[in-house]
């Protein structure tokens, strides 16, 4: 068996692995290699850093560049090839993994009226956010929701789930947001077609909206035990007029102007058990100072135009173009117009971060909280 090609991750740095390489020291790993082992002090360096360093990188996503693309799968895949037709955003660091940043996984879908994608299940978790047209809706495990722009819809793991458009709708195309890298890494994903390929709706329709989306109130007798929130879909409009009212209770956060996250209305927790989601407001004129944390973001411009600093770069955005920010990088958030709102939907991988302890976050200290912008 040919040696393995080794680097020598050292650091002149005490209590780092500084050790020098010499023939007998060679000989000995190329022995290690033979039994399916190795010596810890080559590789401590890199596989314990400093701090966190993401093998994704920013990128912007401009919808207006993918609408025409995901538009023309139409006439190249029928949803009953392709399964789901659905063009994925491949971050240049993550490409390995089809992931969009980190561990987590973003697509554009597309259908057309009258078409409907097959009912499955998967362990990994899921969202959908409406970008445009008329007539969408998802199916979970009986319950049937109706889709308009804006929308925030959950199909969480292990539930059946399909989407479609109504004959009398329009072409629709919505971002899918998956934890797939993640469930993948964890080697615990599954996936399953459901036997009759479409499920019966079981419930009136909408009516997960109707019993859990009244804010402030919990229906009588109303039980829930799930992993995941029991209020499937987020309406814009609801959305909206919630963040326009608690514009008038609080000045906002230094780092993410006014901030709501969507929540399980039975614990108050994350929507799932491995995806975060929130829509924040930046108001007229509003710049956000720079933060960094553990966990990586997805964004999707629901409203209005701007731009943000990730990393030192500027991107600038606009409605329904999708961005991402990588774990532990400067962020910052800026809207570009004097007159009126922008509004950021996001969603993250937050509640793994803080399930398993790992969060952190760091306010940008120098500069009055600005970063560098690379030239």
């Amino acid at each position: 068996m040919a040696p393995r090609i080794r680097e020598n991750y050292r650091e002149a740095v005490p209590g780092r692995a500084n050790v020098e390489d010499t023939a007998e020291r060679a000989a000995y790993y190329d022995e290690l290699d033979k039994l399916e082992a190795g010596a810890l002090w080559t590789v401590a360096n890199k596989i314990e850093p400093w701090q966190p360093t993401s093998a994704s990188v920013p990128v912007l996503w401009r919808y207006r560049d993918l609408r025409e693309h995901v538009l023309r799968s139409v006439d190249l895949v029928s949803p009953e090839e392709a399964g789901r037709r659905v063009v994925y955003l491949a971050n240049p660091g993550r490409r390995e993994q089809a992931a969009a940043v980190g561990w987590l996984y973003s697509g554009l879908q597309v259908m057309h009226p009258g078409e409907v994608a097959s009912a499955h299940a998967h362990a990994a978790s899921a969202l959908r956010f409406i970008m445009e047209g008329k007539g969408a809706y998802t199916i979970v495990d009986g319950h049937k929701m109706t889709l308009d722009a804006n929308d925030f819809v959950l199909t969480p793991n292990g539930t059946w789930h399909e989407h479609g458009v109504s004959a009398d709708g329009t072409p629709c195309i919505w971002q899918d947001g998956l934890d797939i890298p993640l469930v993948n890494a964890l080697e615990a994903n599954f996936y399953v077609v459901h036997p009759d390929m479409q499920q019966a709706v079981g419930y009136p329709v909408d009516d997960m909206t109707h019993t859990w989306g009244n804010p402030g109130l919990r229906p009588a007798g109303g039980e829930w035990s799930k992993g995941y929130s029991p209020l499937l879909k987020y309406e814009w409009a609801a959305t909206y007029d919630a963040l326009q009212r608690y514009t008038k209770a609080t000045d906002g956060s230094p780092y993410d102007g006014v901030l709501m996250n969507y929540v399980n209305p039975v614990t108050g927790g994350p929507v799932m058990q491995t995806i975060g989601a929130s829509m924040q407001m930046l108001r007229p004129g509003e710049r956000t100072q720079a933060h960094r944390h553990t966990g990586s973001v997805i964004y999707q411009v629901s409203k209005g135009a701007g731009h943000s600093i990730i990393g030192g770069r500027r991107f600038d955005w606009q409605e329904r173009d999708i961005f991402c920010v990588p774990s532990w990088t400067w962020h910052e958030h800026a809207n570009a117009s004097e007159r009126d709102d922008a509004c950021l939907f996001a969603f993250n991988d937050l509640p793994v971060m803080q399930a398993l302890g790992l969060y952190r976050e760091e306010a940008f200290g120098d500069n009055g909280g600005r970063q560098p912008v690379a030239a």
